[in-house]
């Protein structure tokens, strides 16, 4: 299986794979840092702990290997300032992958979200029988939907969603991206 980069390089931005234990404590930093600001839309935060955050690090290098998901920090001039992911979820068809991301407050505002999910969309059409993939988030959590507004993705339905996290309205907004129309973008991102 053709599996994406383990690393991307942006200029002063990279995507990189986490690197286990190594990355836990500056992980728990900003996920500690971010908490107020991820609480209205990310349903783990209620859960989070130092124990949930590293067995979840533990489990990426499992993930990766099967080809279920491909979880990056984001890393801002040495510095881990998010985290970004391309999934298959298990009720997708094997043709679709998830992009998924969130930030520090202190990083948003700045294309980051954005120039990530480029990068993404050019690593999800590596991946063999890959023909379109998706940004998928509440309703009301405008910032998320704002990154494939930009990149050209196309809202593709709304779902009833269970309400996990305190501000989700309880309908999914699915934004979607088939390769036919990636082309341009994942050659800018390689």
């Amino acid at each position: 299986m053709d599996l994406p980069q383990q690393a991307i390089e942006l200029d002063d931005l990279t995507l990189r794979r986490f690197n286990g234990e190594t990355d836990l404590p500056e992980l728990l930093r900003v996920i500690e840092e971010s908490l107020e600001h991820l609480r209205p839309w990310m349903a783990w935060v209620a859960e989070h702990s130092p124990a949930k955050t590293a067995g979840f690090l533990a489990r990426r290098a499992e993930r990766w290997a099967s080809g279920e998901e491909f979880t990056y920090v984001i890393v801002l001039n040495g510095a881990i300032v998010g985290v970004c992911w391309l999934l298959r979820r298990d009720e997708t068809p094997d043709s679709g992958r998830e992009i998924g991301y969130w930030l520090h407050p202190a990083a948003t505002g700045r294309g980051l979200a954005t120039r990530a999910t480029r990068a993404l969309v050019a690593q999800a059409f590596r991946l063999p029988g890959v023909d379109y993939v998706e940004v998928v988030h509440d309703t009301a959590n405008r910032a998320s939907g704002a990154v494939p507004a930009r990149l050209g993705f196309t809202e593709h339905l709304r779902r009833p969603a269970e309400r996990l996290a305190p501000a989700e309205t309880g309908e999914d907004q699915i934004w979607r991206l088939p390769r036919h129309q990636a082309d341009d973008l994942a050659a800018e991102a390689c």
